[in-house]
């Protein structure tokens, strides 16, 4: 049986443009989709943690270390420049596969920068901030 499992995600990115006249895509700074393990045309799933927009459109590269996340076409309604993005990637592979997995979590700056790059998702269930104010 193959399952499609999470893959990566770049955190929190900042939308640095929209062009709604563009023909479609996300594009990407080069050096976060290399940190990512994303490549060009991959599908990629945007999720704009200040509207809860949700979308699905492919990548394409943009220059390295610009910071760029420019939402183009369509989507570009749903998804503005300064919000808060999720860009997520899954990939589907064979149960074994999917056991030994551990995606990539890209955790960038107001300005896109890496932050941080790991490989394993914590097991929040809820907003760790959240959690540490119930206390």
């Amino acid at each position: 049986m193959l399952r499609t499992m999470f893959h990566a995600k770049i955190h929190r990115a900042r939308v640095t443009e929209a062009d709604v006249d563009y023909e479609g895509s996300l594009t990407l700074d080069q050096d976060l989709m290399d940190a990512a393990g994303m490549l060009p045309f991959e599908q990629i799933h945007v999720w704009d943690v200040d509207n809860g927009s949700r979308l699905t459109t492919y990548l394409l590269p943009g220059p390295r270390g610009t910071g760029t996340v420019c939402i183009n076409g369509a989507a570009a309604r749903h998804v503005h420049v300064g919000d808060r993005v999720i860009l997520s990637t899954f990939a589907t592979m064979d149960e074994q596969q999917a056991r030994e997995h551990q995606p990539t979590v890209i955790l960038v700056d107001e300005d896109n920068r890496i932050l941080q790059d790991r490989h394993i998702e914590r097991p929040f269930t809820r907003s760790p901030r959240r959690a540490a104010a119930r206390r």
